[in-house]
């Protein structure tokens, strides 16, 4: 037998009505609105309806509604507009300047803009307002890094008002900070002819002045190195062609000869040594040694006694038994391709000053073939000149 279907409690669900209706119904907190006369008539709604309602009056916009909510005009939206334009059009460009200058204050740059933007709009023929304006718009643009439009600015202000010093100023200031430092004196120049006492303006052409010495000073400096490094060049140059020296600049230097240089040792002195890298090459072991700086009165034997100052353990490997300055002979490419040997006592400028063979520096960098004397003849046979010849491009 089935049981009775239980009727609510008609109290219980009483209680839970005006639960619910206290939750959503409109109850102003600590800091919330009370609700205006407006929307007396909404007390019986809930808090999203009335923050709604709230939304679509102006003083209590937290975002842009221009309806009334049904798709119809806002009017005390529009009624607020109309304020703004409510005067004479001197007395509305000012309110709009006031504005303005209140964001100014407070580091609102770009909403001084704005404001200062519609008092110029108004057009109210007064001079002295819109002069003002473009001039506090400049100052915005000034400070925004706006510099150009800044200028702009202040030549408006200026056609309005010839006498400005605070355009001229503020014109010069956004001149120097674009580096055109002759337009910014001009400009400066001029206001002090107005007020020759202006402090700012005297200060301003000062670090104009002392920038301009300056780069000029810079450039003193650059041009006085370019002259001396053209002038250690030339005598280099001639130094290398008095020695009868040929340098070949291959396609793809060694990356230990990227940054090689030829100098003397006294760059003004032709006659002084010359300072270069050397590139020790090992060909039957496939290895290579490397000498930021040889001087050209270094020999052979000097160069492979300093390299070959080793440790014993560089010996014991079987590849380097044969690697004693005794057993070494050195040989130099020649610029046709071949070989010359070179006897280890010779000095290096000796060995490149032969016209015939010719050895010449390859990219600034002597190359010199140490091979030891078991291994000298199997490697001369198998040197071929056009493989030479073609490593070179």
């Amino acid at each position: 037998m089935s049981q009775p279907e239980q009727v609510p409690d008609v109290g219980e669900v009483a209680d839970k009505l005006v639960s619910e209706w206290d939750r959503l119904r409109y109850v102003p907190k600590a800091g919330d609105p009370a609700l205006p006369p407006q929307l007396a008539e909404f007390t019986s709604k809930s808090t999203d309806q009335i923050m709604t309602e709230l939304n679509r009056l102006p003083f209590f916009m937290t975002k842009l509604d221009e309806t009334d909510g049904e798709g119809g005009e806002n009017a005390e939206l529009e009624a607020l507009r109309s304020l703004a334009y409510e005067g004479e059009p001197h007395e509305i460009a000012t309110n709009f300047k006031n504005q303005g200058n209140d964001c100014y204050k407070v580091k609102q740059y770009k909403n001084a803009i704005e404001y200062y933007n519609k008092g110029l709009e108004v057009e109210c023929g007064r001079k002295d307002i819109e002069s003002a304006l473009y001039l506090n718009r400049a100052a915005c643009n000034l400070e925004l890094k706006n510099y150009r439009r800044c200028i702009e600015d202040c030549k408006k202000c200026l056609l309005l008002d010839d006498k400005n010093i605070k355009a001229c100023f503020r014109s010069g200031k956004a001149f120097f900070a674009i580096e055109k430092y002759d337009e910014a004196l001009q400009i400066l120049q001029y206001a002090l002819s107005i007020d020759g006492s202006n402090k700012d303006v005297k200060a301003l052409i000062q670090q104009i002045e002392a920038k301009q010495d300056q780069i000029k000073q810079a450039e003193l400096k650059r041009a006085q190195k370019k002259q001396h490094e053209e002038y250690v060049a030339s005598i280099l140059e001639n130094s290398i062609k008095l020695r009868h020296f040929e340098i070949i600049k291959t396609s793809k230097p060694a990356e230990v000869l990227t940054n090689s240089k030829i100098r003397l040792e006294d760059e003004k002195d032709y006659q002084s040594q010359l300072i270069f890298p050397a590139m020790i090459l090992y060909p039957t072991i496939d290895e290579f040694d490397f000498i930021d700086e040889i001087s050209e009165l270094t020999t052979p034997l000097e160069l492979l006694e300093m390299i070959l100052n080793r440790p014993k353990e560089w010996f014991d490997d079987p590849k380097h038994e044969n690697f004693t300055v005794k057993n070494l002979q050195c040989f130099m490419e020649t610029t046709s391709g071949g070989l010359v040997k070179v006897g280890k006592k010779i000095e290096i400028n000796n060995a490149l000053m032969n016209d015939k063979p010719k050895a010449p520096l390859f990219d600034n960098a002597l190359r010199l073939y140490v091979v030891p004397k078991q291994d000298v003849d199997g490697w001369l046979a198998q040197w071929n000149k056009e493989t030479a010849l073609a490593s070179r491009r």
